[in-house]
């Protein structure tokens, strides 16, 4: 029986072809950073505060340009007062319908926290949600293989439907996340109905790839700067980019119609979300190390894993299906030990707000919530599936992955 050191060499050797792919992504996406920030004459001056209405604030429309640039998009929203990605995707959402009209999700349910701003699944719809607004909602869901099934949304399609949304990552299901290639048929197809427009989900997706959803016709692409475009230094926010008219909508349900992109002011410095951008190809190449090397471990221990090890990822997000709940418990609190904050602390499935299972957390973090940071969690739902993502740095992904093997092991 190999030892866990014995284990993740073996992995890393196996993994070298893979890694190399890696970097290759990571410095055309450098590449592409920098060449919008000269672009934009990224300066000093973009890094200072505003206050009051934050009128003429060169760094918060300066960021917004760039995010446009590098998803070839025509406009852009990037601001440190969206909460979170689900904060992203309500105020897109929300802005984009209006009562009376028709959302069709054309990858089957979303991410557990949008139930709520959906609001179908409740007696009792939610405040604010959709329902409450009085837009209907459907499904169309996706093929065996995890594909986006075109016929079944042409059939979900309404006269009342006017926005079609899609989840690249894979949430919480054990389904493969997408290309931003797989939204270009999608978009052929949301276009032919004049007046609906797609709208992506691209959380966890940012950097993997050398384009994004936007690149293949989707006409709206929303984050969160805590994830991958934030690079680990981005304190807060998200971002929406997207067409003018569809960014114009959403800035509107923002701030206020008539008032739109023109206000917003931050009293602190816009600079960790210039750095963070910078870093955030390799920010992202490192979770995907990280992410690769669990992968072949586990796979090698009689695990099944998706995307397997040698696959083409879409995202950094890492499922391991554990099969027992003491061993998703385990395996949360080895990645929670082996965290910079709060090591001391031993995570235990909560009702977390917003999910319908308990969930068990690993999340020691600089910043509360920052998936792009190592981090695991997973619903305590059969069959115990770990979803483990994010990592600053591979080393520490390669030290985490070992502690939660050895925590594991003790458990047995």
């Amino acid at each position: 029986m190999p030892t866990i050191d014995e284990r993740i060499a073996s992995a890393e050797k196996d993994l070298q072809p893979v890694f190399e792919g890696i970097q290759a992504v990571e410095e055309r996406n450098t590449e592409r950073v920098l060449a919008a920030f000269a672009s934009r004459q990224v300066a000093a001056r973009h890094f200072a505060p505003s206050l009051g209405y934050g009128y003429d604030d060169i760094g918060r429309d300066t960021l917004s340009g760039l995010f446009a640039d590098l998803f070839g998009t025509e406009s852009a929203i990037v601001r440190p007062q969206i909460a979170s990605g689900t904060s992203a995707l309500a105020l897109a959402i929300l802005g984009l319908v209006r009562p009376g009209e028709h959302v069709l999700s054309a990858t089957g349910a979303p991410y557990d926290t949008l139930e709520e701003v959906i609001g179908w699944k409740q007696t009792v719809p939610p405040a604010g949600s959709l329902r409450e607004m009085g837009v209907t909602y459907s499904e169309a869901e996706l093929t065996p293989e995890g594909k986006i099934d075109l016929a079944a949304v042409e059939a979900a399609l309404h006269p009342e439907t006017s926005l079609v949304i899609a989840q690249r990552s894979r949430g919480y299901a054990w389904r493969p996340s997408l290309m931003p290639e797989d939204f270009g048929p999608l978009a052929e197809l949301v276009h032919r109905h004049p007046g609906v427009v797609l709208m992506v989900d691209n959380c966890y997706g940012e950097f993997v790839r050398e384009t994004e959803p936007t690149h293949h016709g989707a006409d709206v692409c929303v984050g969160s700067l805590i994830k991958n475009p934030g690079g680990g230094l981005a304190p807060t926010g998200g971002y929406i980019v997207g067409t003018h008219t569809a960014v114009e909508r959403i800035a509107a349900r923002l701030t206020s119609p008539g008032i739109g992109l023109e206000v917003g002011s931050y009293a602190a410095s816009y600079q960790p979300f210039y750095q963070g951008l910078f870093m955030a190809p390799h920010t992202v190449a490192q979770a995907l190390k990280t992410a690769c090397l669990a992968a072949r471990v586990f796979e090698e221990m009689g695990y099944t894993t998706t995307p397997s090890a040698f696959a083409p990822r879409a995202d950094i997000i890492q499922a391991i299906r554990l099969e027992k709940p003491e061993n998703l418990v385990r395996f949360c609190q080895g990645i929670q030990m082996a965290s910079p904050i709060d090591s001391m602390a031993l995570p235990e499935p909560w009702d977390m707000p917003g999910y319908t299972d308990q969930v068990v957390m690993a999340a020691g973090t600089f910043v509360s919530g920052a998936s792009i940071e190592l981090s695991a969690d997973g619903p305590m739902r059969a069959p115990y599936t770990a979803y483990m993502q994010g990592g600053l740095t591979y080393a520490h992904g390669k030290t985490a992955l070992r502690r939660a093997l050895e925590w594991m092991e003790k458990g047995n």
